[in-house]
């Protein structure tokens, strides 16, 4: 055939169908017979059935969007509809979803009700219809539904109610071939066309008298839209992770594989498909594994020793962070040395990587063998195996076990990640899970929290703001956790007392809520907004000027009662937050931020993180001086925040012309040498606290910082505020990585100053104890990627942190880098400073 005469095949791709998902639900076909006398009499509630009637009954079709065991849309019905000689909707469905967002496994559930007594309906029956038929393609035109009598359409994977029948009836089969006519991949021949139409229609006037053997079946027809084109199944073109890409073009492509690749990218003719087999295992890859891991060998295995170079490789894969992939050499060799690694601490994550988990043989002797018998674990790796990737649950409950080592001081540090760890305990019901059992995590938090009430009442906040989020699924779960830990409490002595407290914390939050919103919404200036707000303490029925004693939920070891309505006031933000002054049992005070309109629980993480970076610091006696003041998220869009009398080195500058005079002011020593007529101590705590806060904050990369979000306090404590970018986002362009500004080298004397020498020490000291806990900060960063906070949402947030503490190098190289970033720092800093000042002028 020549290639001018040859048919062009056309077709479409459904990424580039952007139109919603419509279709149309047309008719129910089939006898619908009543029941018999006898089955009225043994169920007598039958009666009411519609179908009992002597007219055609209301029938309505509710229909939902499904794929992979999960809904992908909200049920749909039709409209109420009077029918009176046939069951005929016509109506059209439009779904709130586009066609080119659609996965390949999608279907549509049908179900058709009919009235089954006041106030209730019974399913006629139900449908499961596949929205792509086997080659890819999008499914369009009239389609035949079977409907299986009494039963709601199931949209599992494995549909029990399947819109196609096993073994077609003849007006199936006729319809089959109707629409390979309409295609024109039958040829037409009009005399002979208009005797098979007649003949169908006969045959379907007989289906419908009821006549047939079959007559009991029931069908739905439902219309699809007609393309012009066949519509082919595709999505955005995934790129494998970077090992296998490695791995494959290393071994796959030859050596002139580049220049064609990138004459294919600019050839826009060309539609590149993607393999859905890429991430599968290789069989010959399969088969090379189960031979090196032959189970025969496993007795020879336990009395392995490794030789000094395999040693070392075993040494090296260990130090891998927890994100790197291991290759199927690695794996193996692992595997075969699993025995020995038993007794290193570190193995475990490694070795659960190796495990080939679709193999059953070897997850029983991994799981019920050799885990009982390893070694106690870090926490960083029990961490790691709470996390997603986790999905035998009892390996869960390994990791849980322990963690019950751990102290409640310690426990507090990691309570935040170990709430979103519960998230993923429902993967134990999930078909990808391993073992189904309970791994524990819940009645551990639980029974921790109810032991210690500080814990408890931490514990309870956390479960709160997920209760309140917008995943109903997860809220739903987390309200199960809330009202088995609140019934838990009553089983311990003044349990009723420590529910009431809770409960009178929840009124409080929701009354300064309501409060706040009120003043942020008004259009008062702000001295009227703080008129307002000490009237509303000051007001009785309000219940804060006075109350019964509280524990604080921002700390439930401060016990406070009342606001001190005098002290409290508004600041001048576009939020107005408010700052209350707590009266406490004691005599003292504790003055707090409360903010409504705003997500506080990237600033809770963060000063978490900060916190656990300090006593990490502690451990190896360096203290830096730092101030991780408490933040507690109250929920979604409020929360509080400790507040610490201080001023940001904006305003210290515009007040006092530089931080040394605002810093001699409260603590002038005029006997002093080398500190500029302050105290020594004060110098020293501002030295070592801005050098703590140049690591933390570079380790998790906040940005926006300027000089309205750095504070110093009298007693010269630094510290950073605000911090609404993190890993690596920052609205300034060119931000400096390392966060030192001109204001504070000045105070400790210039580059050249014996404490700006003594500032450089203290980062390089903290550095390289923090790069020693590299993989905790890691493991605890990637258990919040599913919360949902803004700047964590990426996958590459574990990428993000580990470049920042650079395990690639040596102690001394990473030292020197460091080194280098300190000193690229100074001019850029102090002209993005200048931008933003004149930023805030036109602003106010």
């Amino acid at each position: 055939m020549d290639k001018d005469n040859r048919d062009d095949f056309t077709f479409a791709k459904l990424s580039d169908i952007k139109h919603p998902v419509t279709f149309r639900i047309s008719q129910l076909e089939g006898v619908r017979r009543p029941k018999s006398v006898t089955e009225l009499l043994q169920h007598p509630e039958l009666r009411f059935h519609g179908i009992q009637s002597p007219t055609l009954s209301d029938l309505y079709v509710t229909c939902q969007l499904v794929a992979d065991n999960k809904p992908l849309t909200i049920p749909f019905r039709t409209s109420f509809k009077s029918f009176k000689n046939a069951y005929t909707w016509n109506e059209w469905i439009t779904l709130p979803i586009r066609y080119c967002d659609l996965p390949l496994s999608s279907q549509i559930t049908f179900t058709v009700w009919d009235i089954g007594g006041p106030r209730t309906a019974v399913p006629v029956g139900g449908s499961t219809f596949r929205l792509f038929g086997k080659k890819w393609t999008l499914r369009r035109g009239k389609h035949r539904l079977l409907l299986w009598p009494g039963l709601e359409a199931d949209g599992s994977v494995e549909s029990t109610t399947p819109s196609k029948m096993a073994t077609p009836d003849e007006m199936g089969r006729l319809e089959k071939l109707v629409k390979k006519y309409e295609r024109g991949d039958l040829p037409k021949s009009d005399w002979l066309d208009k005797m098979a139409f007649r003949k169908m229609e006969e045959i379907h006037a007989v289906r419908l008298a009821g006549e047939t053997e079959k007559s009991d079946d029931l069908f739905l027809y439902v219309d699809l839209p007609r393309f012009d084109f066949p519509v082919i199944f595709s999505e955005p073109e995934v790129a494998p992770p970077p090992s296998t890409v490695t791995t494959i073009s290393a071994v796959v492509q030859p050596p002139a594989a580049p220049s064609i690749s990138s004459s294919f990218d600019n050839d826009t003719n060309l539609w590149s498909i993607v393999d859905p087999d890429v991430m599968h295992e290789n069989p010959v890859e399969d088969k090379h594994r189960r031979l090196v891991r032959s189970h025969r060998s496993s007795p020879y295995d336990r009395e392995l020793k490794p030789n000094a170079k395999i040693r070392d490789d075993l040494g090296q894969i260990l130090n891998y962070s927890p994100s790197q992939q291991l290759t199927s050499e690695e794996k193996d060799l692992i595997w075969k040395f699993r025995f020995y690694l038993a007794r290193d601490k570190r193995g475990l994550t490694k070795f659960l990587k190796s495990v080939t988990w679709r193999d059953s043989s070897e997850v029983k002797q991994a799981v019920e063998e050799l885990l009982p018998q390893w070694t106690e674990i870090d926490t960083d790796d029990a961490l790691e195996l709470l996390g997603p990737g986790t999905l035998d649950s009892r390996v869960r409950a390994f990791a849980v076990k322990q963690l019950s080592r751990a102290d409640d001081d310690e426990l507090l540090l990691y309570l935040l990640q170990l709430v979103q760890s519960l998230k993923f305990e429902s993967t134990a019901s999930d078909q990808r899970a391993i073992s189904y059992d309970d791994s524990g995590l819940t009645d551990f938090l639980i029974g921790r929290g109810v032991k210690n009430p500080v814990l408890g009442n931490r514990l309870y906040w956390y479960l709160m703001v997920e209760v309140a989020l917008e995943d109903r699924v997860m809220a739903k779960m987390y309200g199960r956790v809330v009202f088995r830990f609140m019934n838990k409490i009553l089983e311990v002595y003044n349990g009723s007392e420590r529910r009431e407290l809770m409960r009178r914390q929840g009124l409080m939050v929701d009354t300064l809520a309501k409060r706040a919103r009120e003043l942020r919404t008004s259009k008062d200036p702000r001295p009227k907004k703080i008129e307002k707000l000490r009237s509303i303490i000051s007001d009785s029925k309000n219940n804060l000027a006075s109350m019964p004693p509280l524990p604080l939920p921002l700390n439930a070891t401060i016990e406070v009662t009342g606001i001190i309505a005098e002290k409290s006031s508004v600041f001048k933000s576009n939020l107005y937050p408010l700052l209350l002054f707590f009266q406490c049992s004691d005599g003292s005070e504790y003055p707090i931020i409360f903010k409504d309109g705003d997500d506080m629980r990237q600033d809770q993480l963060v000063i978490q993180l900060f916190t656990l970076m300090d006593q990490l610091l502690r451990k190896e006696n360096l203290d830096l001086k730092l101030s991780p003041y408490n933040v507690l998220a109250t929920g979604p869009l409020q929360g509080m925040a400790q507040f610490i009398p201080s001023k940001t080195i904006a305003a210290i500058c515009s007040e006092h012309g530089n931080l040394l005079n605002y810093l001699r002011v409260s603590n002038p020593d005029e006997g002093s040498v080398g500190t500029w007529g302050v105290e020594p101590s004060v110098i020293d705590t501002f030295v070592r606290s801005c050098a703590g806060y140049c690591v933390v904050t570079y380790l998790l990369g906040v940005g926006d910082r300027h000089l309205d979000n750095l504070l110093v306090a009298p007693d010269g404590h630094f510290f950073h505020v605000d911090f609404g970018y993190i890993l690596g986002r920052d609205p300034k362009p060119f931000p400096p990585p390392v966060k030192v500004c001109k204001e504070m080298v000045d105070c400790m004397g210039g580059p050249q100053s014996p404490h700006y020498m003594r500032f450089k020490n203290f980062c390089f000291t903290a550095f390289t104890i923090l790069r020693k806990s590299a993989n905790l900060i890691l493991n605890l960063v990637s258990l919040m990627v599913d919360a949902n906070i803004p700047d964590i949402k990426h996958r590459d947030v574990h990428e993000q942190i580990q470049e920042k503490f650079r395990l690639d190098l040596t102690e001394e190289d990473a030292i020197k880098h460091f080194e280098d970033l300190l000193n690229e720092t100074s001019y850029l800093t102090v002209v993005l400073d200048r931008i933003h000042d004149l930023a805030q002028y036109w602003r106010s």
